[in-house]
């Protein structure tokens, strides 16, 4: 039989506030955090709004050397690790670190980093040839993004298995369900897992201009991101990020540990279509949840909510309508549907680590967070996205999904711990 695995700690930085506890508020509240860039002068971009992140990581325990030295993703890893590794209980010097891991998702790496650096050598960009004299030391650990898995193990000591997943938007789901599968098949016992992105910055703001994927409602922030509202034109840009500690049951159980929830299923696919197009019909999506409820052993008429990725653009709400009817048949009907890119962006890879910890406090509070500013709903999007307001209700079993560029479908089953 497969060994169990369980989240016994979460650790949270997130737009509205940095911890769990204060996300949770968030969205249990249905209050917004997206607002006018503040990070840089946005005026000659199409898009100019996000939600961003009020840190300060020295108050967050990061020494003046290791602000330096990690670009501001992996300080949002480093710092909700140190979270959810108090969170957990657990005692560092009693663990093997060969038995230890870490994994963490990352769609656009350095990003922050890499911008700041590269207008410092070429003097505002006026330099064809730029001048690595002016470069900072670190910019190597830069270019690789495998530099926030390096901090998070020295963090927490782990010598185990350890990588960064990047898979576009999916990487906080699959980086999640990565290190779910090592412990499974026991290459570790105790997996530090989840994802980290900031990526609010000019190249970042430039690129999805370039597509129009992100919305111009510029004069109006705090209701832009619109998920399954018939007047959404776009995603509003986000950062953060979301660590867990995932251990085998037993082991969790054996030393008292409280558990959120068990991660039950995972399951990823690609369409294999289009680099940034969806097929309206949704079938890839639809049969990576069909393989995640196969793993959890689950019917889907026992999935109490499902955690979209609702990004607010047209194709991704229609594309994800359909997978939930595919998967779940006439039950989708009866099941809650939110998304909480509605209140704190969409993080690109951060964001699926990030709806992970809201569908664990789902669970944990057996509330429903709701889909904010949906006044209008999408005659194509018929489903009940809890518009507005979160709904009490017993939730035992969520579905979580996302959806990447490149065709990157994923789903992840998380259950309540009997």
């Amino acid at each position: 039989m497969a060994r169990q695995v369980v989240i016994t700690g979460i650790g949270v930085v997130a737009p509205g506030g940095v911890g769990a506890k204060a996300f949770w508020e968030l969205l249990s509240d249905g209050r917004t955090a997206t607002r006018t860039i503040s990070t840089f002068d946005a005026s000659p971009f199409r898009s100019r709004i996000a939600a961003e992140v009020d840190f300060d990581a020295e108050l967050h325990g990061l020494t003046p050397q290791e602000v330096r030295r990690m670009d501001r993703a992996a300080q949002f890893a480093v710092v909700s690790t140190a979270e959810a590794l108090t969170d957990s209980g657990l005692a560092l010097p009693e663990l093997d670190p060969y038995r230890v891991g870490v994994t963490v998702g990352s769609g656009v790496g350095a990003t922050m980093a890499l911008d700041r650096e590269y207008r410092i050598v070429s003097d505002g960009g006026r330099l064809d040839l730029v001048d690595h004299r002016y470069a900072v030391p670190h910019l190597y650990d830069y270019f690789v993004p495998s530099s926030f898995a390096s901090e998070v193990a020295w963090k927490v000591g782990a010598e185990g298995p350890a990588a960064v997943v990047s898979t576009g938007c999916t990487s906080g789901l699959d980086s999640v369900g990565y290190a779910t599968e090592l412990i499974r098949e026991g290459s570790a016992d105790v997996m530090f897992a989840g994802a980290a992105a900031a990526p609010i910055s000019p190249i970042t703001v430039a690129c999805f201009d370039a597509i129009k994927a992100t919305t111009p409602r510029n004069d109006d922030p705090e209701h832009a991101s619109r998920p399954f509202d018939r007047t959404r034109n776009g995603f509003v840009l986000g950062e953060g990020a979301a660590m867990f500690v995932l251990e085998e049951r037993e082991r969790a159980e054996r030393r008292g540990a409280y558990i959120y929830a068990e991660i039950a299923g995972f399951a990823t696919r690609c369409n294999a279509f289009h680099m940034t197009g969806l097929r309206p019909d949704g079938l890839e999506m639809a049969e990576a949840i069909r393989l995640a409820l196969d793993e959890a052993r689950i019917n889907p008429e026992q999935v109490d909510y499902i955690n979209a990725h609702g990004s607010g653009t047209k194709q991704n709400d229609r594309h994800e309508t359909a997978a939930f009817k595919h998967s779940l048949g006439e039950h989708a009907y009866r099941t809650p549907v939110s998304s909480i890119k509605s209140m704190v962006g969409h993080s690109l890879g951060a964001i699926g680590s990030l709806e992970i910890a809201a569908s664990v406090l789902a669970i944990e509070n057996d509330v429903v967070p709701p889909t904010a500013n949906l006044h209008e709903p999408d005659p194509e999007c018929d489903l009940d996205y809890v518009p507005l307001t979160a709904r009490e209700q017993r939730t035992d079993t969520v579905l979580s999904v996302g959806s990447g560029f490149g065709g990157f479908q994923s789903a992840m089953v998380l259950r309540r711990a009997a």
